[in-house]
């Protein structure tokens, strides 16, 4: 055979065979990373002829729903307006999607099977979504932008539902009104204030220095794996080599020896400082990563929206075990140790469920247009972190906090609060990032206020947190 014409035909199969694997490619094997990509319009063009399903709180308010447009047409409508911005989030065809909007897309648009979705068009019925319900509480969601407002500092606010993981609050400051954000020129103004940051949603996606209450991981570490019992003698002295470099306490005191309840009551760094260390790194990790450290929440909402919680040196996950982290320093929430809310909730919901941690969720349920329910979400459990014995002296010694130590602005009359303070110092000034995680029998909640001058757990956010459990009915 001629040779030249051997190797055109060698070459036409190679392109046809490169052909056929791109086709494939985004055909077959990545058709709904391509579907779900943000920056494809072509699927947001096409669902504008279809009346996306409505969306609602627990008791049914309505939080988002349908509006006929131009063309058989149909745009999105938010009620509520900036209350619950970040956890229902936005579908516009000019800016895409964020929030519940863009993690329950296939719900909303009524996305079938091929075969499902050919017998609904014979039926007529394709042009219509699912309605959404949402675990979220309208009035207590209130209660807590209302306590962020009334701290006049950003922050943000996550109440889980012990039982089931349901999300039950998602409160980020400041917020934005998603209901006309679709203009670009209001889009891009938003996305420049990088003073107020009003697009990020700080409960899921800021990390934050978590304080004390990162003691609380430490006590259930330490409790678990039976080097300590909530009445083991400790040492709270003050000035404490910890990595070889003196640590005090807050305000300097000296504690002395004490036992392991009142080092958490009081919050004593230099105990748990101490107890970190002594467990050291691998242990810290694996009871870290059994909260849901080091890895993604597993929460219906969009990856891009959610940042892990773990120790970071220049934006990077670092694991407990490198030299080049301070494990004293770490469990007590200093040391380039970064939580977001959401993850300081799980710790609490974990600890208040028998020590069984759930993943959290925002839907409910979904409704098709004939009332049939579609899907109901379960409760999933993402897995047992400590024992149940752990987590009954662990809520004994949180309890202790609300009723004589640092939590008491927290205290309900008739409810049993178990809570831990925390009071991350930014800087020598005095200028600090609070804290408060807790739950009761029926919810865990953690509260977090950004960059308070002399702002502190106990004073600043344990009162929104009982603010927003006396709005859940404890």
């Amino acid at each position: 055979m001629n040779r030249p014409v051997l190797r055109l035909y060698g070459l036409v199969v190679v392109l046809f065979g490169v052909l056929v694997v791109f086709t494939s490619r985004w055909t077959v094997f990545e058709a709904e990373a391509l579907r779900d990509n943000e920056l494809n319009r072509r699927q947001l063009l096409q669902e504008q002829k279809i009346r996306r399903g409505t969306i609602r709180a627990a008791d049914g308010e309505v939080l988002a729903r349908a509006v006929p447009r131009a063309g058989d047409t149909f745009g999105r409508r938010y009620p509520s307006g900036e209350l619950f911005a970040h956890a229902i989030g936005y579908s516009y065809v000019t800016i895409g999607r964020a929030g519940l909007e863009r993690s329950r897309n296939e719900a909303l648009t009524g996305e079938r099977t091929e075969l499902v979705s050919a017998f609904e068009s014979i039926l007529g019925r394709s042009n219509r979504g699912d309605d959404v319900t949402t675990t979220l509480d309208a009035g207590a969601q209130q209660a807590a932008v209302d306590g962020l407002r009334a701290a006049g500092h950003s922050g943000a606010v996550v109440a889980l539902d012990v039982d089931t993981g349901g999300v039950l609050v998602m409160a980020s400051d400041p917020s934005y009104d998603p209901n006309g954000i679709d203009d670009r020129d209001t889009f891009a103004q938003l996305n420049r204030d990088e003073e107020n940051d009003p697009l990020v949603n700080r409960a899921t996606q800021n990390g934050f220095p978590p304080g004390s209450t990162m003691k609380v991981v430490t006590a259930a570490a330490a409790l678990d794996s039976g080097r300590f019992r909530p009445d083991s003698r400790v040492d709270g002295a003050n000035g404490k080599p910890i990595s070889g470099v003196p640590l005090d306490n807050f305000g300097g005191q000296d504690f002395g020896e004490v036992d392991l309840t009142f080092a958490l009551t009081n919050s004593v760094n230099t105990v748990w400082a101490d107890v970190g260390e002594q467990l050291g790194g691998r242990v810290m990790q694996r009871y870290m990563e059994r909260f849901g450290f080091y890895a993604d929440p597993p929460l219906d909402y969009p990856e891009g929206q959610m940042s892990a919680s773990g120790v970071r040196k220049r934006a990077a996950l670092t694991p407990m075990t490198s030299d080049a982290v301070d494990v004293g320093r770490v469990a007590i929430g200093q040391g380039d140790l970064f939580a977001t809310p959401l993850q300081m909730a799980t710790v609490a919901q974990a600890i208040g469920n028998g020590g069984v941690r759930l993943e959290p969720r925002l839907m409910a349920k979904s409704i098709d247009p004939d009332g049939r329910t579609v899907e109901e979400v379960e409760p999933d459990e993402a897995e047992r972190v400590i024992s149940r014995q752990t987590a009954r002296d662990l809520t004994g010694m949180m309890t202790q906090v609300v009723e004589e130590g640092t939590g008491t602005a927290a205290a309900l009359e008739g409810v049993d609060v178990a809570g831990k303070t925390g009071t991350a110092e930014l800087n020598d000034s005095g200028l600090n990032q609070p804290w408060f995680m807790a739950f009761t029998p029926d919810v865990a909640i953690a509260v977090t206020l950004e960059r308070f001058q002399g702002g502190t757990g106990g004073v600043n956010a344990a009162p929104i947190a009982k603010r927003v459990l006396q709005a859940l009915g404890q």
